[in-house]
């Protein structure tokens, strides 16, 4: 990842005529990992194409003219540069948002009363308690972190109506929206540590199980209505499982198997999150506290003078379909519409190429440049020699069509195993896998680690 940021940045420096990009601030979200091993079924090897964004020359000539330093190469350098800076901020989001720091006494001048009544009054079929523990989140939030909050009530005015629409549709509680506020800081993009994407922060197997393609151009784990939908089928299965909704949550951060152990452990007469809140994972103590505080909060932030930030977000969009390949800032120039737009609204597409070559995709778009995007399509696609000329070059028409439709590998650590090993099997270099897993330590994997292998 270094030498691919150096390159992005040499490349920048030598290139004045790309202009000065910028790239909407990624918040951070929590690094937990969701662990679905009892609900996710195994993910067989899968053969894919080799992605390989690396300077160095492809062995193959005919390759060669994939990674010439074209304008859109240039764009998705220029982009995953700046997802990569933003990763270290985003893993941030789980130790100032969610874990608690009991070194610190968090105080409120609001009687215990005033939140106990205003907790009442949110009236959902998910149990929301006055408590210690809730009321230490809840002061945290509106004193400490009010500028997150901020930030993260500036973003519900985009992704809230297009998600609560999904929870309608799903038949679902409307109050579930602000799980994906503690999951991602409603940022399409995020991505933890443990490689967990997307607002609802799936991870790979659980994301392929519940239909989300995953592809070398396309990650639908960013998408945000095909993530909500996905999420809201685990949602309801989760529920229909615990019978609660409280340990529907908890079993959504840690997984299943740890909330099972934690009721068997508190005994028969448990029957929600309270009551096994001693057998949970630590992280999990303070996930259902969180959501209950942030639900209290978005509905009583002016009670208390947090501030909703500009998300920088149109608030109306309209979304076309597409049948052919095209290159996000082909609509861009043609529509005059920002680059960091068009990428925030159609945060799947993971290099700005919309690869519709076997089926339509959708591409949203701010409202009132639906009916221009129809009238100059020809335009649009007149500037395919621009932006895809690598990829209709005929001759590489296979090598392009096996690129765009690649799917990712996921190997499971064993005992043993090293990422060497990891490498030599799959025939690829350690430094793409590091790039791939955004891995913070080479020499530290886990037994059951996912990894994923591009190729």
């Amino acid at each position: 990842m270094k030498n691919l940021l150096t390159l992005a940045l040499t490349l920048v420096i030598a290139l004045p005529a790309a202009g000065e990009r910028r790239v909407a601030p990624i918040f951070p979200g929590p690094d937990d990992p969701k662990d679905t091993t009892s609900v996710a079924r195994a993910v067989a090897d899968e053969p894919a194409a080799l992605t390989d964004l690396s300077p160095n020359p492809s062995p193959d000539p005919a390759l060669d003219l994939l990674w010439a330093p074209a304008p859109e190469w240039i764009d998705s350098l220029v982009t995953i540069a700046a997802r990569e800076g933003n990763v270290a901020a985003y893993d941030r989001y789980f130790e100032d948002f969610i874990r608690l720091d009991t070194t610190v006494i968090y105080t409120s001048d609001t009687p215990d009363s005033v939140y106990r009544r205003r907790l009442r009054s949110i009236l959902s079929p998910i149990g929301m308690p006055w408590n210690d523990v809730v009321k230490q989140y809840i002061v945290m939030y509106t004193t400490a972190r009010r500028t997150t909050l901020g930030n993260i009530l500036g973003r519900s005015q985009y992704y809230f109506p297009l998600i609560e629409a999904e929870l309608a549709n799903a038949g679902l509680p409307q109050e579930l929206r602000m799980l994906a506020a503690i999951e991602s800081a409603l940022v399409p993009g995020a991505r933890s540590r443990a490689g967990a994407v997307g607002l609802w922060q799936f991870m790979y197997a659980t994301a392929r199980q519940y239909g989300l393609e995953i592809t070398t151009f396309v990650d639908q784990r960013n998408d945000p209505v095909a993530s909500t939908r996905a999420a809201c089928r685990y949602l309801a299965f989760l529920y229909r499982t615990y019978g609660d909704w409280t340990l529907a949550l908890a079993a959504y951060n840690c997984g299943p198997g740890n909330v099972n152990r934690a009721l068997k452990r508190a005994g028969a007469g448990a029957t929600n999150f309270w009551d096994v809140y001693d057998f949970l994972p630590a992280e999990t103590r303070g996930y259902v506290p969180s959501f209950i505080a942030v639900s209290y909060a978005y509905a009583y932030h002016k009670q208390h003078g947090v501030e909703i930030a500009d998300a920088g977000l149109p608030l109306v969009v309209d979304t076309v379909a597409v049948g052919r390949l095209v290159h996000l800032e082909q609509v861009a120039t043609t529509l005059g519409i920002p680059i960091e737009t068009m990428r925030a609204l159609n945060p799947q597409y993971l290099k700005d190429v919309v690869p519709a070559i076997d089926k339509p995709y959708p591409i949203v778009l701010p409202l009132g440049h639906t009916t221009d995007f129809v009238g100059r399509t020809g335009e649009i696609h007149g500037k395919d020699s621009i932006y895809l000329a690598e990829y209709l070059n005929p001759a590489n028409i296979n090598a392009t069509r096996a690129l765009l439709t690649a799917t990712a590998t996921v190997h499971r650590v064993r005992s043993g195993e090293t990422l060497g090993h990891i490498a030599e099997r799959y025939g690829v270099r350690q430094s793409d896998i590091i790039r791939w897993n955004n891995l913070k330590n080479a020499n530290r994997l886990s037994i059951g680690q996912r990894i994923e292998i591009h190729k």
